[in-house]
């Protein structure tokens, strides 16, 4: 059976649909992945055939116009009677819904994030677009997952459908984790440099923290603001700004830090109800974490004690709790984050995709 699986993404940082693709290529599906070159084109190997499409547009809300117009040309020459289509987010649903109805195929819609509540569209005119979008498009998707307990709420009031929860979660880290020695200690932020991300908040509390250094891994619109705060601040030494990173290489430094942070800014619905990677990341590496008492985290942190959770961004608020992992240190919390670590891998994630799958050849093909 094929998967068509399609995304706005350039895919090379891209987790869940790598690790999505994976286990339904592993499980006997054949898989093609479709994504687009917007963000870059970095040199990629997937065990299954993948492309980008080409965007001449310069301009983001054109770039999103572009891609759905080639998105829709991309699925109709690859798309037959025995595909299933996997679209990923609303900004690639529109071509997947409407070759789903020319071919009457069927589609899953993977909604990573609640789209048209994204800080970086909210109070724009192109939100209404999105808006519009979802209102016409959420509510026929008779297949659906999504990545937290708190969106599946949402969706399910708002549009009466009913999304499996898969977390994106990494895979088991089997191998022991030597806690190095750091002096100074690491502090460490991974993920988009955005706003709504608590960053500058972290950047700040690193005044009253001593001997250690703030880390941030990632690349985004918000960086070039975020490093000249840093110099205005005067604490270059004291955090670095390490780039982007391949998923493979980034695991290697998070094994070595001594608190990872995830101290999002309620920015709207989707970041408020989201459990964001790092969590996740942080937690298979067995690093303590200070997070932000939003549900999903609090969901977490109620089950297992994997770090310490923060009420608000005051810096010195913030900068009281990292010392307190600090000072604490890694072994203090590390029966909870092993006990964290098996219960929060993809391995007990997989078989709700495939369930899902099963039940899509079922009840579509003969």
């Amino acid at each position: 059976m094929k998967i068509l699986v399609s995304a706005f993404s350039n895919l090379y940082t891209d987790q869940r649909i790598e690790k999505v693709c994976e286990t339904l290529h592993k499980n006997g599906y054949q898989i093609e992945l479709i994504g687009n070159n917007w963000g870059g084109e970095e040199k990629m190997e997937r065990e299954y055939p993948f492309s980008r499409i080409k965007h001449s547009a310069k301009k983001l809300r054109f770039a999103y116009l572009e891609f759905q117009w080639k998105l829709y040309r991309e699925l109709k020459k690859r798309a037959d009677k025995n595909t299933i289509l996997l679209a990923n987010d609303l900004d690639a649903l529109l071509p997947n819904v409407l070759i789903s109805k020319k071919l009457k195929i069927p589609i899953v819609f993977d909604s990573h994030e609640i789209f048209t509540e994204m800080p970086a569209i909210k109070g724009r005119f192109t939100q209404k677009i999105w808006q519009f979008l979802e209102k016409r498009l959420v509510p026929r998707m008779k297949y659906m997952m999504t990545e937290s307990f708190s969106y599946a709420e949402w969706f399910n009031e708002k549009y009466k459908v009913n999304p499996i929860v898969v977390r994106n979660i990494p895979r088991k880290i089997t191998e022991n984790i030597d806690f190095p020695e750091n002096n100074p200690k690491v502090i460490l932020y991974q993920g988009a440099v955005n706003q709504s991300r608590g960053i500058p908040s972290a950047i700040l509390a690193m005044k009253n923290i001593e001997n250690a250094v703030f880390k941030i891994i990632g690349d985004g619109p918000k960086k070039k603001e975020y490093e000249d705060l840093v110099k205005k601040e005067n604490l270059q030494d004291k955090v670095k700004f390490l780039g982007k990173l391949h998923p493979t290489d980034l695991r290697k430094i998070t094994k070595t830090v001594d608190v990872g942070v995830s101290i999002e800014e309620n920015g709207g619905v989707s970041y408020l109800y989201s459990l964001p990677n790092k969590v996740s990341d942080y937690i298979q590496a067995r690093v303590p974490l200070v997070m932000i008492n939003f549900p999903e985290m609090m969901r977490v942190y109620k089950d297992f004690k994997v770090g310490e959770i923060v009420e608000n961004h005051d810096p010195k608020n913030l900068a009281e709790k990292i010392n307190l992992v600090i000072k604490n240190g890694r072994n203090h919390y590390l029966s909870e984050l092993n006990k964290a670590a098996n219960e929060l891998c993809w391995e007990n994630e997989e078989e709700k995709i495939l369930n899902l799958f099963e039940k899509v050849q079922k009840e579509n093909f003969h």
